[in-house]
């Protein structure tokens, strides 16, 4: 059945045939090239495992049927004939390839030849590597590599102190993380060339007190910055970082586990608003510095502000005056909101604002009322959709002047019964047909749009009768 097939029209197939077609012994290369685009991810991974599917095809399935793949009985002839076989296979494939259970060792062998310096990453990730492996992927000339290897458990000190001298400061960096770090090499990290492997010394949670003070004494701000959020440095050191004349150490200071309070007091005056942000953000502040926060002249501090979930209603009421329309978008649509500021952000400039709090449930009746005589008509639309919205309201929008209003207020559930007979007859195509699609219309008004002048109207009516 398979040979008078159609290649270009395998994907089509219903799905039985296509598994047929696929399960076939004497499938042809175009039709299981075919068939690898099947929609059916049954008939992929037949294909997957088919010993006639070309290799470019296996290459382009192995990222999703790794296993399948794998399970090829043609694979060990196409080993023969193309001894890179694997070069052959986009670098997703092989990556999954490497992840499969029961993974072969040629496959390993194949990764650390591949061309692809994402495969051979991947595999240096890998765990179990022979310590062959791990040294022949130390010495790699892709940088990322040697960056991978750096980071496995269990390295020789060997290796450690070789990467330990790598010229590429990533390298570096990830040696510098090691919790097995000899101590002479920590301390020649400590004079490295570059900062960021410097910085990584500085995070480590067991960096000697003679490498705290000597990386107190760095000109690079992120060596500082990173230093200045520890807690166990002498408290002369401690201070002065808080002191920095570099905005990102200052800021990075009050990062720190604790601080004493009057730093926070400092802080607050501070000049950069990124030290002040970092202010906003701490987890023990008082409310009224919360509310000074709030009202503060910095976009950037305002922002930090927002992030929080503890604000008290006098820094949500700055927030819902903030000049950036999308704070006070934020504040409108947050929970548990005071009436106080529900009724700043109802005067609010942008009908945006006013329109996401138009939906609120607990906005209240009379200030329901309020926004349904708005002059914006998405905002009065949005309280005609709103739940909350009382009858005696719904009634005044549905003799609105714009007709998207109408539209709306017609498909409101509490919509009184004898406004529908009006809506009924709007000029209206849209309103019409709302009214048609509620099911809880009397015979008269029903058989008044059955009679519509628009077809799509008297359908509509007909489709929601008893």
């Amino acid at each position: 059945m398979t040979g008078e097939l159609d290649p270009r029209t395998l994907t089509i197939l219903g799905v039985e045939g296509a598994l047929e077609a696929a399960a076939a012994p004497r499938a042809t290369a175009d039709t299981l090239s075919g068939l690898s685009a099947h929609p059916d991810s049954r008939v992929r991974a037949l294909v997957a495992r088919h010993p006639n599917t070309p290799v470019d095809v296996l290459g382009s399935l192995a990222a999703a049927y790794p296993a399948d793949v794998l399970a090829n009985p043609g694979l060990p002839l196409m080993r023969l004939a193309r001894p890179n076989l694997l070069n052959a296979f986009p670098a997703d494939g092989v990556i999954a390839l490497l992840n499969a259970p029961g993974l072969p060792g040629w496959v390993v062998d194949a990764a650390l030849r591949h061309d692809d310096y994402a495969v051979r990453t991947a595999l240096a990730a890998r765990p179990g590597l022979s310590a062959e492996r791990v040294a022949a992927l130390a010495q790699d000339a892709g940088w990322q590599i040697r960056e991978a290897v750096a980071r496995r458990e269990g390295l020789s000190e060997a290796l450690v102190r070789q990467l330990a001298a790598d010229d590429d400061y990533d390298v570096r960096k990830a040696v510098a993380a090691r919790t097995d770090l000899p101590g002479d090499v920590l301390r020649r990290f400590v004079q490295d060339g570059h900062g960021m492997v410097r910085a990584s010394v500085a995070r480590r949670l067991d960096l000697p007190l003679d490498c705290m003070i000597t990386l107190a004494a760095d000109g690079d701000p992120d060596v500082l910055g990173t230093l200045a959020r520890r807690v166990d440095l002498p408290r002369s050191v401690r201070e002065w970082l808080s002191t920095s004349d570099q905005p990102l150490v200052r800021a990075a200071a009050l990062q720190a586990w604790t601080v004493p309070g009057s730093w926070l007091v400092r802080a607050e005056q501070d000049a950069d608003a990124d030290v002040r942000a970092a202010l906003a953000r701490r987890p023990d502040l008082p409310a009224q510095l919360l509310v000074r926060l709030a009202g503060d002249e910095s976009e950037t501090v305002r922002r930090a502000v927002l992030e929080r979930s503890d604000l008290p209603d006098e820094a949500v009421l700055a927030l819902a005056r903030a000049p950036e329309q999308d704070i006070r978008l934020h504040v409108a649509s947050a929970e548990d909101l005071s009436g106080a500021v529900l009724d700043v952000l109802i005067g609010d400039l942008d009908a945006s604002v006013r329109t996401v709090l138009a939906v609120r449930p607990d906005l209240g009746e009379s200030r329901l009322a309020a926004l349904a005589a708005d002059l914006n008509p998405e905002v009065r639309r949005a309280v005609a959709y709103a739940a909350g919205t009382p009858p005696g309201t719904l009634a005044v929008l549905a003799g609105d002047v714009n007709a998207g209003v109408r539209r709306a207020a017609a498909l409101h559930p509490s919509l009184p019964a004898g406004q529908l007979d009006a809506l009924a007859g709007d000029t209206d195509d849209g309103v019409r047909l709302a009214v048609a699609g509620r099911a809880d219309l009397s015979p008269a008004v029903r058989a008044r749009l059955l009679a519509d002048t628009e077809p799509s109207v008297r359908e509509e009516a007909a489709l929601t009768q008893g």
